[in-house]
């Protein structure tokens, strides 16, 4: 499994060890997840030299398994508090891969305020000063690297807002273009590595060997039935390289679970102005690119390329969650100006959802109109300007909240709920509720049983089977992060018997094993376990697995309630 990197930045010194027998076969989410609880004290500040920065490949990286090139990174939360792990495209997963290295580690925290960029290649490793990238934003970091270093490498890097450790910074990704359009964005994790006073990370990996496939011929025969099983597949194989995972939008929100207004409803009237269709037509006319990969080897190709109406480029990875969150949520139904937020976030380094909802809150409590776009995007603005104004927004919706005097505000341990409204889409909302990750779809995407009809059907505005539906889909997704396969797999194995097996079957011939689908859930189970062991020694409860109150309220057009009760929600991840 490769070695793990460790860099001292506080001494800016660094050194390769054998990954620990308690670490072995761990990759991706399980491997951060499990150093994250064994190393970093569980009440330490999150932005203290305690905490630990960790990003590791999920255990098929560096394969020609399709779609497995996402990369983890874990820490503690400097937004929840508790255990994030947070994981994206790009390029850096498969290089890191390649050149042997299980797992890079960004340990204490500097004395003085100067910044450094690590480089990572087949000859070894370079820490180096960045004073000339300070204060400067993603794309122009990004722009540097590749200028300096050859275009193709991996990067990771922060922006205004990871300098300034706020609560909502993202670490941002090269994409296949060399812009940063791909983001760990949830739980803060930026700030993290600003506080330790990492600019970028460059990793090259010229001249390294490709990874050693011990069943060569399994290998390839597992790997075809998995890109036939995603081609073939209505979402995987159609609906998202088509419209990109914008084309959930009119599908949501004729579910009525679209979160408008700050989830006062569940039906926004501008849908089609801001729908995947929509989109689509816009990148049509100006000439974007309606599908492309988040990374080398993925055969979904639900990301893309959108343009102004001069037909420049102003955004890429122009996703439904961001979309949701500046579009409906904030009810600005002018496409235009959501995208410049969903760049402005990308430069800045800011989870689009965190700062969305922020943004929906500075409404809310009247810091700028509903609806106003260029109004917002004045206001988000002022984190690249370092001004206070941005330094509330910055810090995510609770902050936000608490700064303008706002009660109504969507958050689970801290963190903002994204696109789906909890109450006519329950099996997401006990997701929400029990991640040990904060409010996160990602967790256990129970839109796919509840909405999409994927998986099998239960019902979206009941409770029946909605704890059991959301249980096994965090149990199946750790373990799938785990593997550095991308989330959207799932409609794929979800739909098909043997779709958990053909994964299975590719570690196995990858590494030699002879692992069965039960042993890959038994990972999930683990992972969980190590996840909500860190957040109790935090001091998280069963209390902390709760919606906010304003969720009681009737939620047309269903007219549901959230009804599932603390009892019913405790215990739901013990294993």
């Amino acid at each position: 499994m490769g070695k793990l990197l460790r860099v001292n930045t506080r001494e800016k010194t660094f050194g390769f060890e054998e990954v620990a027998e308690t670490y072995a076969g761990l990759g991706g989410r399980a491997l951060t997840s499990k150093m994250i609880l064994d190393e970093v004290p569980a009440t330490c500040h999150p932005l203290g030299k305690a905490n630990k920065l960790i990003f590791a490949p999920g255990i098929l990286a560096g394969s020609p398994a399709a779609d497995s090139g996402r990369l983890s990174a874990g820490a503690k939360s400097p937004l929840t508090g508790g255990i994030k792990e947070s994981n994206a495209g790009g390029l850096v997963s498969q290089k890191l891969a390649r050149l042997g290295i299980a797992a890079i580690v960004l340990e204490d925290k500097p004395e003085t305020d100067n910044y450094s960029i690590i480089v990572i290649n087949n000859d070894g490793v370079e820490i180096l000063p960045a004073g000339d990238l300070a204060g400067k934003g993603n794309y122009a970091v990004m722009e540097s690297m590749w200028e300096k270093y050859g275009k193709n490498v991996g990067v990771l890097s922060i922006g205004q807002a990871g300098e300034q450790c706020l609560k909502g910074a993202s670490i941002n990704q090269a994409d296949m273009n060399g812009r940063p359009g791909r983001a760990h964005g949830r739980g803060g994790l930026g700030a993290v590595m600003g506080a330790k006073k990492i600019k970028a990370i460059v990793v090259n990996d010229k001249g390294a060997p490709r990874v050693e496939i011990k069943d060569p011929d399994a290998f390839k025969a597992a790997n075809k039935k998995w890109v036939d099983m995603l081609k073939n597949h209505p979402v995987t194989g159609q609906g998202l390289p088509a419209l990109g995972t914008a084309v959930l939008v009119n599908v949501i929100n004729e579910a009525g679970a679209f979160p408008t207004k700050n989830f006062r409803s569940g039906r926004f009237e501008h849908a089609q102005d801001i729908s995947g269709e929509k989109i689509a037509e816009c990148i049509e006319q100006r000439g974007g690119i309606t599908t492309e990969p988040c990374h080398p080897g993925c055969v979904i190709k639900c990301s893309n390329v959108y343009h102004d109406k001069e037909g420049k480029y102003l955004t890429s990875g122009f996703e439904y969650e961001t979309i949701w969150a500046f579009g409906a949520h904030a009810t600005i139904k002018e496409l235009d100006d959501i995208a410049m937020l969903d760049r402005l976030c990308d430069d800045f380094g800011l989870d689009t959802i965190e700062t969305g909802v922020a943004l929906g809150i500075a409404m809310e409590g009247g810091m700028i109109p509903w609806g106003d776009g260029k109004a917002a995007i004045d206001l988000l603005s002022k984190v690249g300007d370092y001004a206070p104004e941005g330094k509330i927004i910055g810090n995510g919706a609770l902050f936000t909240g608490d700064a303008l005097g706002v009660d109504r505000v969507p958050v689970v341990k801290k963190q903002a709920f994204p696109a789906y409204d909890p109450r006519s889409c329950k099996g997401v909302g006990v997701t929400y509720a029990t991640t040990p990750m904060g409010a996160d779809h990602t967790a256990g995407y129970g839109v796919t049983a509840n909405i999409l009809g994927v998986g099998g059907t239960i019902d979206s505005l009941k409770k029946e089977g909605n704890i059991e539906l959301s249980q096994g889909l965090q149990v199946a997704t750790a373990a799938i992060d785990a593997a550095g396969l991308c989330l959207f797999v799932a409609f794929a194995v979800l739909d098909n018997e043997d779709g958990l097996s053909t994964i299975v079957s590719m570690i196995n011939a990858r590494f030699g094993l002879s692992l069965t689908p039960d042993d890959v859930l038994e990972l999930g189970k683990s992972i969980l376990n190590n996840e909500k062991e860190f957040n109790r020694k935090a001091g998280f409860t069963d209390i902390d697995d709760q919606l906010p109150e304003m969720f009681q309220e009737t939620f047309p057009p269903h007219n549901t309630t959230w009804d599932f009760t603390l009892e019913e929600l405790s215990g739901t991840l013990k294993f």
